[in-house]
């Protein structure tokens, strides 16, 4: 089967990892442009006919039709398969409790995991330890809303299933695992941890990589 369409970025970006896991759970292939160049290729006049804000993720699909901005393009590939109402619901209420642990990852996980991360990973991002301080305990926060929606042993954020609400905050954790989240965080969110390796052991979160089990968290 041709690919469904197929993601500009840089390699290693979370936000792709999640498009491919959805993608994945709906039976989509949508592999990452090979070759691409971040700060070259973002920058041709072909690619910003495409995406004019120039940025990546960006989808391309086999049809044509192109969508920028990396939670569109996992409500896109959520909407295009036949996993749709698993994944986004098939009521108002569910629908939104969906979409609430969606923005919570958009608003509260994804801008408060990146910046310490960007520190350690990405020599040229600036260092700011008040920044970091904060930033951590504003992902710790987060983090402790989503254990107190996974006590009883919950495997899925909503429902019985997985749903997008899970792809979106998953991605988040995993990547904080690389800096922020370690041994002594997790003392304290042990269903989140417990529901993170339940989702790693799943064949559609291959592309997630690992939940990494940071024994100390890592300072700019």
């Amino acid at each position: 089967m041709a690919p469904f369409g197929k993601i500009y970025s840089y390699p290693g970006n979370f936000r792709v990892s999640r498009a491919q896991v959805v993608a994945a759970h709906n039976g989509l292939e949508v592999p990452l442009v090979e070759d691409f160049k971040m700060g070259v290729d973002n920058k041709t006049p072909e690619f910003l006919a495409k995406f004019p804000m120039g940025m990546v993720p960006a989808l391309e699909c086999a049809d044509g039709f192109c969508i920028a901005e990396g939670a569109a393009i996992c409500y896109y590939l959520a909407r295009s398969g036949p996993k749709k109402d698993q994944l986004l619901g098939t009521d108002p209420k569910s629908q939104s409790i969906i979409d609430e642990w969606v923005f919570l990852a958009e608003t509260e996980l994804l801008p408060n995991v990146l910046p310490p991360t960007a520190m350690v990973i990405f020599p040229g991002y600036p260092k700011d330890n008040d920044r970091y301080e904060k930033s951590v305990t504003a992902t710790v926060r987060a983090l402790k809303r989503t254990e107190t929606a996974l006590q009883g042993g919950k495997k899925y954020l909503v429902g019985d299933s997985v749903t997008l609400a899970d792809i979106m905050v998953a991605a988040c954790v995993f990547f904080g695992t690389k800096v922020v989240i370690d041994a002594e965080i997790r003392k304290e969110i042990p269903n989140v941890v417990a529901w993170a390796q339940g989702l790693q052991a799943l064949p559609e979160f291959k592309a997630m990589g690992e939940f990494n089990l940071l024994e100390t968290r890592i300072k700019p």
